[in-house]
């Protein structure tokens, strides 16, 4: 018996009602997988940033140099005597004044008080001199009788003996003649100290100097008071500044290079004898618009730089000027007569070289990236 028509009709509608559910359940859950892909797409990277500044740009002389010391001093003893104690060992940093070794002092202390002896006989000696003169005469001995009296009296002799012996005395303690570190102790306790020995070695890394290579047609460039900035294997991320001292007057004929003599302060990771990279300032060009070189990066052969704007790297294209090889200076547009970037704007300088524009991205620390 066939359903009738109307049945049928009932059938297909519902077919039809599940076929089109069907299709919208089908429809969201490929709308919810394309978000989370864009979601996915949207996990900031770690990016290390700087900020564009406005100042001098500063054109640079590359030479390397020499570090060394403006203080090492090789302590020898100005007394004599048994060591009765050494209190520093190599590597040790040392204040001006800190003792360094003692020697027993009593043989120094019998010292002057024999000098002290001596000085009363001369006294004595002086008075056997002159008294008889004065009692004849009833006059006090005065002038040069009483100077030729002191003099056979062996007064003279016997003052300079005591303070000898009293600066003996008070050199029975050596001690440190700037703040320094010790290099090596040449002594130890129970030696008996000879006058002239070596003790010590101190040497000041607060004060140094770097004596750089300089060619010949460089030279002109270099100003005395410029700025120098000095880098070396032992701590290639920690330059230290310093200023040209002096620029020495030979030229070596070899070479055809004269020497500029930079002075610093010291970190304590420079060290006399290690070699250095020297950038001494040649040119400086006031009040530029200048960003790190590294930020600087080429997209179909036009330099831009990536400014983060909201959490996002967005490129844009810059004229770069002069560049001394740590910075550069951005030009305005010849069209529009604007700088397209401003003081303040922060640029990267890692993590940039495959962005893409606008992506999103997360400043860090250098050290934070280099563990990720």
């Amino acid at each position: 018996m066939k359903a009738p028509w109307g049945l049928w009709l009932l059938i297909a509608a519902a077919a039809c009602t599940k076929k089109d559910g069907d299709s919208a359940d089908a429809k969201k859950n490929a709308a919810d997988s394309t978000a989370a892909e864009a979601a996915a797409s949207n996990v900031a990277l770690p990016v290390v940033g700087q900020t564009v500044r406005q100042g001098d740009l500063i054109l640079s002389v590359v030479t390397t140099g020499q570090v060394r010391s403006d203080g090492v001093a090789l302590l020898k003893s100005e007394t004599t005597g048994p060591i009765a104690a050494v209190l520093v060992r190599p590597g040790q940093s040392v204040k001006q004044g800190q003792v360094l070794v003692t020697v027993d002092p009593r043989e120094l202390d019998l010292a002057v008080t024999r000098a002290q002896a001596d000085l009363e006989d001369a006294k004595l000696r002086l008075l056997d001199n002159i008294v008889p003169d004065s009692i004849v005469s009833g006059k006090a001995v005065t002038g040069d009788r009483l100077r030729s009296a002191e003099i056979r009296a062996g007064l003279d002799k016997a003052r300079a003996s005591l303070d000898e012996a009293k600066l003996r005395r008070e050199r029975a303690s050596i001690t440190a003649p700037f703040d320094g570190v010790i290099d090596e102790v040449k002594v130890a306790v129970g030696e008996r100290l000879a006058q002239g020995q070596d003790i010590a070695r101190v040497v000041d890394l607060k004060n140094i100097r770097v004596e750089a290579s300089v060619l010949e047609h460089d030279l002109p460039f270099i100003k005395i008071g410029g700025d120098a900035i000095i880098t070396s294997a032992a701590m290639p991320d920690e330059p230290l500044r310093g200023k040209v001292a002096a620029i020495l007057p030979l030229v070596d004929s070899a070479t055809r290079a004269g020497r500029a003599v930079i002075r610093a302060t010291g970190n304590g990771k420079l060290r006399p004898g290690m070699y250095a990279d020297v950038r001494l300032e040649a040119t400086r060009l006031p009040n530029r618009t200048i960003v790190p070189a590294s930020a600087v990066i080429e997209r179909d052969g036009r330099p831009l730089v990536f400014v983060v704007k909201g959490g996002r790297a967005q490129w844009v294209y810059i004229f770069p000027g002069r560049t001394n090889g740590l910075e550069t200076e951005v030009l305005a547009d010849s069209a529009t007569g604007q700088i397209p970037v401003m003081k303040g704007d922060t640029v990267l300088v890692e993590g940039h070289l495959t962005l893409t524009h606008d992506a999103p991205v997360r400043l860090v620390a250098k050290q934070e990236r280099g563990n990720q």
